[in-house]
């Protein structure tokens, strides 16, 4: 017998789970037969077999169907079921709802929400549907919707709750006990209380368990600490974001200038803030203006509209680019080969530059790093890029080299190329990561968002920069070891590019005879000979078993 006990205790864990999943299962069959009663609109029908959701399974009911729909759902449930439903409605939906459902129902629910959670609805709102809501509200309703609306977009009063519980310090533990059964049916939470003066000033926030834990005899001041912590109603939305981190609180109240307790805001408006400003930010780092509803919901015109600034933005930074390719075209031209290993330089400048942003970026929005900590990250970042730089450079050394092992792809000169491809590489990843470290510090200096560094942004930058540092670099080794280009006359670069292309035509035409001279018997096989052009060697020319090659000097 305990040992069937046991095996049955087991289970005992995952049998929530096998409740909700049978639940699921139930909803699921009855989806069909909703879907069948909406279409024949049996109100009675539809009203008897809601009867047992939840105003959670509800609202998730609700976003798979019509508008039509979705008020005949709204008929068929009770008041109690229908404000739970609505507030878990997303805003776009409760935005279309309240034009719909009558104005009996609007006003019920909309008297019976939290204000925080009535005050984001009415944010969406157009004027001409906000000045209707409001009258369906009861006076006092009405001027705390008023009030939170007064207050700046994106402060902290917007996001405030009036609904709290506040005692006085003179106050036995008893009297406040009787004070909360009596009012705290209208508190958004009862997790803390606070003790505030006669003129309404905060002077300490105390948790219900202490209050449940003291002797009935003891006075409200005999607990305090004095240790609270409160916001002020015109601070940013981010600000909440840090203090509930940094103190771990489930509510913080918030203060006037003068610290007069105005309202609390609590955790779960601050988690969905902070999802929102998470979404905001990763949005901009991939280069794209915030969107303010759900990607599936964004009309498409609307949605280029907000990807079209940054692409043309950084459309002509890529012409930047093609300027400075046009601007080192002799050096391209003396050293072909270079142009094979452009995308692959400027692409890890990029990346480098974009792991530092995205790095920077996420230590800012935590409070890891400040814009005081700039010169401790420009060391960092020195030391992390030319090592990473070095890393690449060495591997694209080691590239360079093998393949000249087995081919001649790069010619006599490999070792060359692949020097400079190896301080290049290191370069330009140094340079990378310095840009995208201290981009969104400058930006954050400035005033701006930090996001806007997005990491396309800095790729387009590194780009253009690390461009500049492959060629500077190309024409310092060239010199370093003394390499000069066979002489062109001067003028302008149509006669450059003129002299060039004759040289390489009279090149082609001395292999070309060097050939014929070889089937005719003329040149023996794996015999080489110099190659003159204006007089001077340019290389040699020999034929083996498998074919011709010719090196140049």
């Amino acid at each position: 017998m305990s040992g069937n006990v046991a095996s049955f205790s087991e289970f005992a864990p995952i049998a929530p789970q096998i409740e909700m999943m049978l639940r699921k299962m139930e909803l699921e069959n009855q989806t069909s037969d909703i879907q069948a009663l909406l279409e024949t609109r049996n109100s009675q029908g539809l009203k008897a077999l809601l009867e047992a959701w939840l105003p959670e399974e509800l609202a998730l009911l609700c976003e798979s169907l019509s508008d039509e729909d979705q008020i005949q759902i709204f008929a068929a449930i009770d008041r109690d079921r229908a404000f739970g439903t609505f507030e878990n409605l997303d805003l776009s939906d409760q935005k279309s709802l309240v034009d719909r459902l009558p104005n009996r129902l609007v006003s019920l629910i909309l008297n019976d929400m939290s204000a925080d959670n009535r005050t984001a609805l009415l944010e969406v709102l157009d004027p001409e549907q906000l000045n209707v809501i409001l009258k369906l509200l009861t006076k006092k309703e009405r001027k705390i919707a008023i009030s939170l609306l007064g207050y700046p977009e994106n402060s902290i009063g917007r996001l405030m709750t009036p609904e709290y519980m506040t005692v006085r310090q003179n106050w036995t533990i008893s009297e406040v006990l009787d004070h909360i059964r009596e009012n705290g049916e209208s508190s958004e939470t009862l997790d803390i209380i606070y003790i505030v003066d006669e003129k309404g000033y905060l002077i300490d926030d105390i948790k219900i368990g202490e209050f449940l834990l003291a002797p009935l005899h003891k006075k409200v001041s005999e607990i305090m600490d004095g240790k609270n912590v409160s916001l002020l109603v015109t601070d940013d939305e981010e600000v909440a974001i840090n203090v509930f981190t940094e103190f771990n609180r489930v509510a913080l109240p918030v203060t006037d200038s003068h610290g007069i307790l105005l309202g609390i805001i609590t955790i779960d408006d601050v988690l969905e803030l902070a999802k929102k400003e998470d979404t905001e930010d990763i949005q901009k780092l991939g280069g794209v203006e915030a969107f303010e509803e759900p990607y599936m919901e964004m009309p498409v015109f609307k949605m280029i509209g907000k990807r079209a600034p940054w692409l043309v933005i950084l459309f002509f930074g890529e012409l930047l680019t093609a300027s400075a390719m046009a601007f080192f075209e002799h050096e391209i031209a003396r050293a072909v080969v270079l142009a094979l290993f452009i995308p692959l330089i400027v692409s890890s400048g990029g990346n480098s530059g974009s792991q530092a942003a995205t790095l920077i970026i996420r230590a800012m929005a935590l409070g890891e790093v400040t814009i005081s900590d700039w010169f401790r990250i420009l060391k960092r970042e020195i030391i992390s890029g030319l090592f990473l730089g070095s890393m690449l450079g060495l591997l694209g050394f080691m590239r360079i080299a093998a393949w000249s092992i087995f081919t001649n792809l790069y010619g006599p000169h490999w070792l060359s190329i692949a020097i400079t491809i190896g301080l290049s590489l290191t370069g330009v990843v140094l340079w990378g990561s310095l840009m995208g470290s201290m981009l969104p510090l400058l930006l954050k200096r400035l005033g701006a968002d930090p996001a806007t560094s997005s990491a396309p942004f800095i790729a387009t930058l590194v780009d253009v920069t690390g461009l500049l540092i492959l060629e500077n670099i190309d024409v310092a080794y060239a010199k370093s070891k003394g390499v000069i280009c066979l002489n062109a006359p001067e003028g302008n670069r149509n006669a450059v590019a003129e002299h060039a292309m004759g040289m390489l035509l009279a090149l082609l035409n001395k292999l070309l005879i060097a050939d014929q001279e070889v089937r005719s018997g003329k040149w023996l096989r794996e015999e080489n000979r110099g190659v003159e052009i204006e007089g001077k060697t340019v290389g040699i020319i020999g034929f083996g078993n498998t074919g011709s090659t010719f090196a140049q000097n």
